[in-house]
């Protein structure tokens, strides 16, 4: 069974921190492209980035760019997503979801690319 699972998230400051961590299972991680995605109260689901998990080139929303880092940990089969300067616009469940590497594809950052999900997890960020 293909599960992804995050955590790390919670309640932040303005300025803090924060890293979330998603674990994939039940999948060839090494053939999968990991993204993160995030929805606002009201608003529509954006990417936040992506990581190729063969050759790990990364790519980053430019609402992200200096702020998010994407890395990656192929012998737990984790992708991580570490979250700086956070502003209170960052709120938002956060979600991360793979994309067979195989598969063609037009726009990592598109979610209609990829093919499982995590079930999300809260980031709130007080002003």
């Amino acid at each position: 069974e293909v599960q992804l699972v995050e955590s790390g998230g919670g309640l932040v400051q303005a300025g803090g921190s924060m890293r979330l961590s998603c674990v994939a299972s039940g999948f060839r991680f090494d053939a999968y492209i990991i993204g993160w995605f995030r929805q606002a109260p009201g608003k529509e689901r954006e990417g936040v980035g992506s990581i190729d998990s063969v050759d790990e080139k990364i790519y980053y929303a430019d609402s992200v760019k200096g702020r998010f880092t994407i890395s990656i940990d192929n012998a737990k089969n984790t992708v991580y997503l570490q979250l700086n300067s956070l502003k209170p616009e960052d709120t938002a469940v956060y979600y991360c979801a793979a994309l067979n590497y195989l598969d063609e594809y037009a726009d990592l950052l598109d979610q209609d690319e990829y093919d499982y999900w995590g079930q999300g997890i809260q980031v709130t960020v007080s002003s």
